[in-house]
């Protein structure tokens, strides 16, 4: 396990330079800069410029920000006077993971019991009005669900909070809309899951020697057709915590995402760089940890 585990390391970091590289030059072969929108004369553009080394080589200021990087520097944020992007992403990096969380454990409470009752329940009413339910929320984006929530359940009935997080109340909106989604999909793959294990001999033992429905389904089914939910956890990880941009702006969430888009917006190079590389940080490491998580559910994949 020791041996896989620093295998998927060096490949993740190897994943990390390769992502580094392609968006450190793809970003400065886009026309423009961080100081074309600034009404300034031509000599302060160039103080600018060389304040946050801009006016050097495109090659010299990859080389040097490997150097910073190697060192766990990523630089400080042009348009956020005085603060470096480790210190942004520190300030809100944590409001965000508390949101993600939240929705990640409603999509699992909600969609593996749900997808279980939809597989015993098959071709039944229940099951077809889960399928139907879930088909939506798997179109559906995200911040279209937001926009949903944010406008009934806040602004028509005025039934919940619509900005920040302060109280436990303001996390609902935010996480239903990041969790409805994923719920959906985690629903439909836990019930294919069932589908396919669910008349196996095993099971058909198991229900011989007396067992109840729900000892079979929950022990004995459910842990040789979960694989494929904890596939998915590994993105769906990384995608919940880091990735509610969208649905942290409509919501006002004062999390990394807000950043994040204006970053984009603004050309803050190292913040754009910051946040790429913190994200695929996580996916990386939320990948890494299904596959040590697919050795305890099935003991047979470590032969593998």
């Amino acid at each position: 396990m020791a041996r896989f585990v620093i295998k998927r390391i060096l490949s993740g970091l190897l994943a990390i330079f390769v992502l580094v590289t392609i968006t450190f030059f793809l970003m400065h072969l886009i026309p423009g800069g961080p100081f074309n929108a600034e009404k300034v004369n031509a000599h302060t553009l160039a103080l600018m410029e060389a304040r946050y080394g801009f006016d050097r080589p495109v090659y010299v200021q990859y080389f040097d920000y490997m150097k910073n990087l190697v060192r766990g520097d990523l630089g400080i944020s042009v348009k956020k006077i005085g603060y470096t992007v480790n210190e942004i992403i520190a300030d809100k990096f944590p409001v965000s993971l508390r949101l993600g969380l939240v929705a990640l454990i409603l999509s699992l409470l909600i969609g593996v019991p749900l997808g279980m009752l939809s597989a015993v329940k098959r071709d039944r009413i229940t099951d077809r009005l889960i399928m139907f339910i879930t088909s939506i929320g798997y179109s559906v984006p995200g911040f279209v669900v937001g926009a949903l929530l944010l406008y009934f359940l806040g602004i028509r009935w005025q039934l919940l909070p619509t900005m920040r997080l302060d109280t436990p109340l303001h996390y609902i909106m935010p996480a239903a809309a990041l969790a409805f989604s994923p719920l959906s999909y985690i629903t439909r793959l836990t019930r294919s899951g069932l589908l396919d294990v669910i008349d196996q001999d095993y099971i058909k033992t198991a229900r011989a020697k007396g067992l109840t429905r729900l000892v079979v389904i929950g022990k004995h089914a459910l842990r040789n057709s979960i694989i494929p939910v904890i596939t998915y956890m590994g993105p769906l990880t990384a995608n919940t915590i880091v990735g509610g941009f969208v649905v942290e702006r409509i919501f006002s969430v004062p999390g990394l995402g807000a950043y994040f888009i204006s970053s984009i917006t603004n050309r803050d190079y190292p913040m754009i760089m910051g946040t790429t590389i913190f994200y695929a940080a996580i996916l990386i490491l939320a990948n890494m940890l299904v596959d040590i998580a697919y050795g305890i559910v099935d003991p047979r994949i470590k032969k593998y």
